[in-house]
């Protein structure tokens, strides 16, 4: 049986939708769009979305996400270990990126998944990236 196309959603992915910011609309067509059977979200997105919500003062707005995206809905939910941190690093150096993004970047090379982002960092990796619009797009 042939493997399903992963899609890893960075972490500005779920706050465009969540705060109402310019691409909401693309963002939810794509959420309705994909099974969530087909949508990884990585512990490091899912503590930095509680961090920022709780800044904002929406920690009921949190709840509700881990409670539709996680505990009602099939979002897998997927973490590093700690043998994996080297290569983060080894990503890190690889490509100039950022801790988040290495650590997004090595679960999406582990889950054989599409990076969805809006950050271009991703533009210069193997993987690259692509935007909500794009996959709604087609191929």
């Amino acid at each position: 049986m042939a493997r399903r196309l992963m899609y890893l959603l960075d972490t500005n992915i779920w706050l465009e939708r969540l705060l109402g910011q310019t691409h909401s609309e693309d963002v939810g067509r794509l959420l309705d769009t994909l099974p969530t059977e087909e949508l990884v979200m990585t512990d490091f997105t899912l503590h930095s979305l509680g961090v920022i919500l709780n800044r904002l003062g929406q920690r009921v707005v949190f709840v509700q996400f881990v409670q539709d995206v996680l505990i009602d809905g099939a979002v897998l939910l997927i973490g590093l270990s700690p043998m994996a941190m080297q290569w983060v690093v080894a990503v890190i150096e690889r490509h100039g990126l950022d801790f988040d993004d290495a650590y997004q970047y090595v679960v999406a090379e582990q889950e054989d998944a599409v990076i969805v982002s809006f950050d271009a960092d991703f533009d210069h990796t193997e993987r690259g990236r692509r935007t909500p619009a794009q996959i709604l797009a087609g191929p």
